[in-house]
C-alpha cells in the first residue's frame, strides 16, 4: 500500500530545479494539489521522508521541511513511531504564499549581504522597489 502511494507521488510531483520557488515549496503545493484532487485520501500513508526524497532524487532535509509545513497547516499529520498521514478533516485551503515570501526575502538578504549592503540599505532598496511597483 505505502509502496502505491510512493509510486503515486513519485510519478505526480514534478520539480523544476532552475524555479524561483524553493523544492520544498514546490513539494508543499503538489502534495496539498494531490490530496485536493483526491489523488490522496484521508488516512491514507505517506511515504517515509527518506523514501520520497530518494524517489524525487532530492536531499531528505528538502522533503523534511516539505512534510513539517504541511504537518502546520493541518495538510497531514506526523505520528512518531506510526508515520506520516494525509489528514482526516482537511484543512480549509491554506495559501503557503507566505512561506514562499519569507523564502524569496532570505535569499535576497544573503545575496545583498555577500555584497556588503547593510540592514539599512537593504531596507531602503526594498522601500524603493515597492514604491517602484505601485508607479
Amino acid at each position: 500500500m505505502i509502496q502505491s502511494v510512493l509510486s503515486t507521488l513519485s510519478h505526480s510531483i514534478r520539480l523544476d530545479f532552475r524555479s524561483e520557488v524553493p523544492l520544498y515549496l514546490q513539494i508543499v503545493e503538489q502534495v496539498r494539489a494531490l490530496i485536493d484532487r483526491q489523488v490522496l485520501q484521508p488516512g491514507q500513508q505517506l511515504p517515509t521522508v527518506r523514501a520520497l526524497a530518494t524517489e524525487l532524487r532530492v536531499n531528505f532535509n528538502t522533503v523534511a521541511r516539505a512534510y513539517r509545513v504541511l504537518d502546520e497547516a493541518g495538510v497531514i499529520s506526523t505520528q512518531r513511531g506510526r508515520g506520516t498521514f494525509v489528514s482526516e478533516i482537511p484543512p480549509p485551503a491554506v495559501s503557503f504564499q507566505g512561506e514562499l515570501l519569507r523564502s524569496l526575502a532570505e535569499r535576497f538578504v544573503a545575496q545583498a549581504q555577500s555584497l556588503g549592503a547593510s540592514e539599512a540599505e537593504i531596507r531602503q532598496a526594498v522601500d524603493e522597489a515597492l514604491r517602484a511597483t505601485k508607479a
